[in-house]
């Protein structure tokens, strides 16, 4: 009776747990639990007389919520002389220890920081000093001011860029843009080039729009042709030289720009099966339409006999006949040719000739 006793003294209160337990609420989560995830894409480049860090924010947190609330983005800095490996970023009491706190963007007022696409871009040109190594890293916090753990560092070594290529040149063709250029002769810190450049061609849809990259890689060659454009639609186009020394990549600045409009330069093909009939003072033609969609009309053209061509007149298209009147007496020659509807027509040859006699 005694162990059936504690049994059943057991199991009430057990039930009595599960009967409070009702209702209520788990453990709540742990405050790093609930901090953003870590920058996990940050980059670091030489642009001109400036070091670009560039980075895509956390949309997350560390346990994989929704990450509504980012708050703050902090920038931290070690500077070095290279060599061995940079110091590790430990996060105590929301700073880097050892590193120097460069800046600090609200989301609310994110300048200095500036958007290109779905990344942010700081240019740090505080005191930069060539040869030196430069080790950055950015953490997150929310509104609560909970802080994501540390980004992957990136380390940039400050060398100097190229100064910008020269005497670019963009020739127009049928949806495409030919472009060539020279290199620049020197660096910025006024030395000739060690290394063979690379370069990155840059396009832009209006002369005060935002340049991007064309090709996904520079390129060796100092000249590219960029195709699957739009004709009779102006592009505006630079070309940055590209150095990479003991793994930084330099970027110098762009050229100036240069606008240029690819154009239609394929004539259409030429209407066929073209009848005169004359009478009195008058010729009436008829033809055969060019297949192409983009024909705009057709052009007239009469000679006298033995004579050279003169244009007469011209129809829109669909229209494929023509009617001259005021003919004098005697043998002409007519023909006629096919224009596109190009913002610079293109003419197609000439038709089949027809000979008739004006009574």
């Amino acid at each position: 009776m005694i162990g059936r006793g504690r049994r059943l003294a057991a199991c009430l209160g057990l039930a009595a747990l599960v009967l409070a337990a009702c209702g209520k609420k788990g453990p709540p989560v742990a405050p790093e639990m609930r901090a953003p995830l870590p920058i996990a894409d940050l980059t670091g480049a030489v642009h001109a007389s400036a070091i670009e860090l560039a980075w895509t924010p956390p949309n997350r947190r560390v346990d994989h919520t929704r990450l509504r609330d980012l708050a703050q983005t902090r920038i931290f800095r070690l500077e070095d002389g290279g060599g061995a490996e940079p110091k590790s970023a430990m996060l105590v009491d929301g700073r880097i220890v050892g590193y120097r706190e460069i800046a600090s963007i609200r989301a609310d007022e994110p300048a200095p920081v500036v958007a290109r696409g779905n990344r942010l871009v700081f240019t740090d040109r505080q005191a930069l000093a060539y040869g030196r190594r430069y080790t950055y890293v950015v953490i997150a916090g929310d509104s609560q001011g909970r802080v994501g753990p540390p980004a992957t560092r990136v380390s940039v070594s400050y060398v100097p860029a190229a100064e910008p290529p020269v005497n670019l040149v963009a020739t127009p063709g049928e949806r495409t843009v030919r472009l060539r250029w020279e290199a620049p002769a020197r660096l910025l810190d006024g030395s000739a080039p060690t290394e063979a450049l690379a370069y990155e061609v840059l396009r832009a849809p209006a002369a005060d729009a935002e340049l991007t990259p064309v090709t996904r890689v520079p390129v060796a060659e100092r000249a590219l042709t960029d195709a699957d454009l739009e004709n009779d639609r102006t592009y505006y186009y630079a070309v940055r030289a590209v150095r990479v020394v003991a793994g930084t990549t330099a970027y110098s600045d762009p050229s100036p720009r240069v606008a240029v409009t690819p154009r239609d330069m394929t004539p259409p093909s030429p209407p066929a099966n073209l009848v005169g009939i004359a009478s009195e003072a008058t010729v009436r033609l008829s033809w055969s339409p060019s297949p192409e969609r983009d024909v705009a009309g057709y052009v007239v053209y009469r000679a006298p006999e033995g004579g050279a061509f003169e244009r007469i007149g011209s129809t829109t298209a669909p229209s494929t006949t023509f009617v001259d009147r005021g003919v004098t007496r005697g043998a002409f020659r007519y023909a006629v040719t096919a224009q596109d509807s190009a913002a610079r027509p293109n003419e197609s040859r000439r038709s089949n000739e027809v000979r008739v006699s004006v009574p």
